[in-house]
């Protein structure tokens, strides 16, 4: 299911900026950008994310700005300061020179002065705080995904009553199916032989009675019966059940092609071919689920 989360906060010297994201997927996959000197927290960020998400493929972005009070550092080469001290007594002392060096000309020198990026090394601390910090995002992420969630099953529901109510319509065309074959049958024999024989009724009993084991669906029907109320009991659950649905998809969708092959009646055909559609439109919606 797709889904957004942000949260910042201030730790180490750092205000951290966490954006979290997800799309549509059909197992878990999560993806983190962040600054190179923690990529050694990557997995433990991945584990975070996890927790909450069980399918679906989520991005993560981490971006940290320094505080004013803790971005830079000043050092002073003193050893070098001797040095160019020590070199200008010397110049002075050859060459007769009157003048002393002073403080600005000091600091004109190259590589007296360094300013430095102060680092804060990796550590557990931080490490608690980026998660910390990426909890809370996965938190609004997570909200955002249930209220997806409810529209999905309110949606699946809705399509789960509808292949409920062709499946009772199945049911009752089924025998008729068999009555109506049995009078066509009849009818087309007595029409070739007109008047010059009798029908066998016995050898036409029997290819009947061929046509309805050959076209009976009971067993089919049954078994989308217990399906839909395996869906319905999924749809009520708690847990991850995406890909439990995905599988029961598939097994309804098997059982219907099962009646399709053996209905040789327009009406049972005209309804498979509905509930078909509304499998396939099910299972769209069944990928976007946790």
């Amino acid at each position: 299911m797709t889904g957004f989360g942000q949260a910042n906060r201030s730790f180490a010297g750092y205000k951290v900026f966490i954006d979290v994201k997800s799309v549509n997927h059909r197992y878990s996959e999560v993806s983190i950008r962040m600054p190179k000197e923690w990529a050694v927290f990557e997995d433990a960020l991945k584990k975070t994310v996890l927790q909450a998400v069980k399918r679906g493929r989520v991005d993560v972005f981490v971006t940290a700005e320094r505080e004013a009070a803790s971005m830079k550092s000043v050092t002073v080469d003193f050893a070098l300061a001797d040095a160019y001290l020590q070199a200008s007594e010397q110049l002075r002392e050859r060459y007769g020179y009157a003048e002393q060096i002073g403080l600005k000309d000091l600091l004109k020198l190259p590589d007296l002065v360094q300013m430095r990026e102060s680092r804060v090394e990796p550590d557990e601390q931080l490490e608690q705080e980026l998660c910390a910090c990426l909890q809370e995002a996965v938190a609004g992420l997570s909200d955002m995904r249930r209220r997806e969630g409810a529209f999905l099953e309110q949606d699946i529901r809705e399509r789960l009553g509808v292949l409920k109510s062709i499946h009772l319509e199945l049911e009752a065309l089924a025998p008729h199916v068999v009555h109506e074959y049995a009078a066509k049958l009849t009818s087309r024999i007595q029409l070739l032989l007109q008047e010059q024989s009798p029908v066998d009724e016995q050898r036409l009993a029997t290819e009947i009675a061929i046509f309805a084991d050959r076209c009976n669906v009971d067993e089919e029907l049954t078994r989308l019966k217990s399906h839909f109320q395996q869906c319905e009991g999924l749809l009520a659950e708690q847990e991850p059940v995406g890909r439990k649905l995905d599988f029961l998809i598939q097994e309804m969708n098997r059982e219907v092609n099962t009646i399709g092959s053996k209905s040789n009646h327009s009406e049972p055909t005209a309804r498979v071919i509905t509930m078909k559609a509304e499998l396939e439109k099910m299972r769209e919606q069944i990928q976007n689920i946790e």
